[in-house]
């Protein structure tokens, strides 16, 4: 594949295939998602971690929940470029090994493992990549500063996986970044100490912002929060211009850094939703609700304070992206039909990030 210019971590849920779906040509040509698969059920995954006992117990109906999944994220990549991490179900081989087998060779995606998981999935795994002649993603979680004995865990890796680093993808994934500054720190270690162990075929520097809980939102429904994840790559690349290989951007788009460790819901979710829009330095976030008799008026009302802040672009209705066209529409309609709902906005959401991300990294090369 062609080296990304952007790569969004995403959940494989229908809200995000669905914003990937909608992107125009030029900016799919430049991003390679980095999808994880959501668990089926039971709690929330802990990032680095399998629980024990794992709460999918029934190989059967995992296998029944997943294959439609992963035939519509076949279709909706078509042959775009990215990458796919089962880790929350590649344990339950039984169930989950021919939707695996699927994706490695009837797809372009790339397959996932890392050095914190059981050495036969990681085996598995990377004989599907051989398999595929793609090759393989293997994504290392920085809750922390690496240090030497994690480098030699990864070399490790590479060295059992059997596959020439022209194969291989490094993902260093930092995940939810609430003190910037310590999280620059653990991103230049990374780069310093794991970036140079081989030479890697593309080196990806991901990171979340994308707030996690809406503090008193019943009196603050407006806010305005920095993208730290952004500042967090200006920063490392500000830090180390001499890399001997560029470092690709990537982030959690605009939902949290868990969301894809969260198993779907099975009850109707909070009354509320959030609408979302990305500009240069910052996430707007607005809270408007999903039920009642006047939802739809207050969504729209919601809308029109993005579409009418100075940062909108796209105030014609002919917006550089299709989130952009719907927020217009939606603001500036009228009645229930078109207004959206929880999972509407994340999708509109999505999107519009994913082309402003595009564009730019286009702009600051």
């Amino acid at each position: 594949m062609v080296e990304p210019s952007y790569v969004p971590v995403l959940p494989t849920t229908r809200a995000a295939q669905a914003a990937f779906c909608h992107l125009g040509a030029r900016a799919r040509r430049r991003i390679a998602p980095l999808w994880t698969v959501i668990p089926r059920i039971g709690p929330e995954r802990i990032r680095g971690t399998r629980p024990v006992p794992d709460p999918d117990t029934d190989p059967a109906e995992l296998r029944r929940w997943l294959a439609p999944r992963m035939n519509s994220l076949t279709e909706v990549m078509a042959d775009a470029a990215g990458w796919v991490d089962a880790a929350h179900i590649e344990a339950l081989l039984e169930a989950s090994a021919t939707a695996l087998w699927h994706l490695a060779t009837k797809s372009s995606l790339r397959l996932v493992t890392g050095p914190e998981r059981d050495p036969q999935q990681q085996r598995y795994i990377a004989d599907l990549a051989f398999l595929s002649g793609r090759g393989l993603g293997i994504r290392v979680l920085l809750d922390g500063p690496p240090d030497e004995a994690e480098a030699t865990e990864l070399r490790s890796l590479v060295e059992r996986l059997r596959l020439p680093p022209a194969q291989l993808d490094l993902i260093l994934d930092v995940g939810l970044v609430v003190d910037p500054l310590a999280s620059g720190k653990t991103a230049l270690i990374a780069l310093d100490l794991l970036a140079p162990l081989i030479p890697w075929r593309t080196v990806v520097l991901a990171s979340g912002a994308f707030p996690r809980t809406f503090e008193d939102h019943h009196t603050q429904p407006f806010r305005v929060l920095a993208r730290h994840d952004w500042q967090l790559y200006r920063s490392v690349c500000a830090a180390r211009p001499g890399l001997p290989r560029k470092v690709t951007y990537g982030d959690y788009s605009v939902e949290h850094a868990c969301s894809a460790n969260i198993a779907p819901a099975r009850h109707p979710g909070p009354g509320w939703g959030l609408l979302r829009y990305t500009t240069p330095e910052s996430f707007l976030l607005a809270r408007a609700p999903t039920r009642g008799r006047d939802h739809a008026v207050r969504a729209r009302a919601t809308a029109r304070w993005i579409v009418e802040g100075g940062a909108f672009r796209g105030n014609d209705g002919a917006g550089p992206s299709a989130g952009e066209r719907w927020l217009h529409s939606c603001a500036y309609g009228d009645g229930p039909r078109g207004a959206g709902n929880a999972e509407k906005w994340i999708q509109v959401g999505h999107n519009q990030h994913m082309n402003f991300a595009v564009r730019q990294l286009g702009a600051t090369g």
